[in-house]
């Protein structure tokens, strides 16, 4: 998952521009949270879960790449990550690691080694 893990992908829907924060967010086995943001930015595109009581209020920053849908309709996300991956993820705090290039280097790590 290189380079286009930054990407939303052009079969996902998204629709640059579009503003996904509050959108509902399911893995590919059962809902996870609410966008709490998102970023658009070229390069390194990506979404910030709240998964709110699910596991204690954690944030998780997810790639676009893992974006397998987007209902603008329905405002919800579909993730091609199961509940568990995204339960497993790297810890993220807003501000604290945005630009920070070790924590983004962990992110590529984890998501480029699912086995899915």
């Amino acid at each position: 998952m290189g380079s286009e893990m930054w990407g939303y992908a052009k079969s996902s829907g998204h629709v640059a521009g579009a503003d996904l924060a509050g959108f509902r967010v399911e893995a590919s086995d059962g809902h996870i949270g609410k966008i709490d943001k998102h970023s658009a930015d070229a390069g390194r595109s990506y979404i910030v879960v709240d998964t709110g009581p699910w596991i204690l209020g954690r944030h998780v920053l997810v790639p676009a790449g893992l974006v397998r849908d987007v209902d603008l309709e329905s405002e919800t996300v579909h993730l091609a990550a199961t509940k568990e991956q995204i339960k497993a993820s790297p810890d993220f705090e807003s501000g604290q690691h945005e630009d920070d290039v070790a924590f983004i280097q962990l992110i590529e790590k984890y998501y480029a080694n699912r086995h899915m």
